[in-house]
């Protein structure tokens, strides 16, 4: 019917490489690049990330554990109930 999304114009001296889809290696690299590529990744910005998360943590687990303190009974308020 019409033109499709990719040659609605036309753009002279515009030079474009395709390759096949079937062609590429999605995976290419993946295990021999990419794993010791997310291990510095991590080594350089754990203790960027790091702190602030340990820090967050302790305050949750500080403000849960007074918050469980102070909705508990104290058994002295009732010694005297019959």
């Amino acid at each position: 019917m019409g033109k499709h999304f990719g040659n609605l114009a036309k753009i002279r001296g515009l030079i474009t490489y395709k390759l096949s889809p079937h062609e590429q290696r999605a995976f290419a690299g993946a295990i021999s690049n990419g794993l010791p590529n997310i291990f510095r990744r991590i080594r350089e910005n754990i203790f960027r990330v790091g702190p602030p998360i340990v820090i967050g943590y302790l305050i949750y687990e500080g403000v849960e554990r007074e918050h469980h303190r102070l909705t508990r009974k104290n058994p002295a308020d009732f010694e005297n109930d019959q």
